[in-house]
């Protein structure tokens, strides 16, 4: 148990620490590419729904029956959507609003200052939520892990890839606001240590050994969770930034490397690891 704690927990890394990677473009660039980070968002997409439906919720079906695997998967569904009602994830929109009004006159210090100050709320409310978005991607990778390494790879890569416009999102007003390299990227980077977190908690809430059928209803709750994910907040960013056509077809694509990835994943990893 302990040796997989440690995987989940470098797997969760990757993925925090993948807003950090988001905080550099807003550091190096000063705007982001809005349609590549579409395109990122639509590509993160097809990883998750290929993992959602054809491994997870698929392996879920098939190990505890169609009516309990579909029952823990609607069940992720409902958690997750109960959890973005009450806080729903931050967008990138904050970031036009701030390249505008940095070229406007707002006629005078004490009117930027104020619009600072506001920017700079954004900002931190802004990775408020992304954190708490975080902690139960991080509680999947440590269920994944569990799994197998197989697993745990893919959502971790799908996870990171959907957080580096998260950091954007964290980095561009606080970086704004505050003028502070620094500042952006600790509070970027911040946002992520959520991921690895919710492994640390979900590590000590779980026995030692789960019996197979909960854990297959539990990676069946984890795909629920990732298909609203990306049904809800992924495919609309990737749509805005990239336009329809374009997304759709990364979202193919990366359901085709997924698709791929799992195949030669489970050919190459030994079996006391792919199981």
């Amino acid at each position: 148990m302990a040796s997989q704690v440690l995987v989940a927990l470098a797997l969760s890394l990757v993925g925090g620490f993948s807003t950090s990677l988001g905080a550099l473009l807003v550091i190096l660039s000063g705007a982001p590419n809005l349609k590549m980070l579409g395109l990122l968002q639509g590509f993160a997409a097809g990883l998750m729904l290929s993992i959602s439906f054809l491994d997870l919720a698929h392996n879920a079906i098939n190990s505890i029956g169609f009516l309990k695997g579909n029952l823990w998967f609607f069940a992720g569904v409902i958690s997750f959507a109960f959890v973005t009602h009450f806080v729903p994830e931050p967008t990138l929109a904050p970031g036009s609003d701030i390249k505008r009004n940095k070229d406007e006159d707002d006629g005078g210090k004490d009117v930027m200052k104020k619009h600072r100050r506001q920017v700079l709320f954004s900002g931190i409310i802004t990775a408020i939520g992304i954190s708490l978005h975080n902690f139960p991607e991080g509680m999947a990778v440590f269920l994944g892990s569990i799994k197998g390494l197989r697993v745990g790879l893919n959502l971790a890569l799908a996870i990171a890839l959907h957080n580096i416009p998260e950091g954007v999102a964290v980095a561009l007003p606080v970086y704004f606001a505050t003028q502070s390299k620094w500042q952006a990227f600790k509070l970027a980077t911040l946002s992520g240590f959520a991921e690895p977190l919710g492994v640390i908690i979900v590590a000590y809430l779980f026995p030692s050994s789960l019996s197979p059928e909960i854990l297959e209803g539990l990676l069946g709750s984890v795909g629920g969770v990732m298909a609203f994910l990306t049904l809800h907040e992924m495919l609309p960013l990737a749509f805005d930034y990239a336009g329809p056509k374009q997304a759709v077809k990364v979202v193919f694509l990366g359901m085709a490397c997924m698709s791929a990835s799992l195949y030669f994943l489970e050919m190459s990893l030994p079996k006391d690891l792919s199981l």
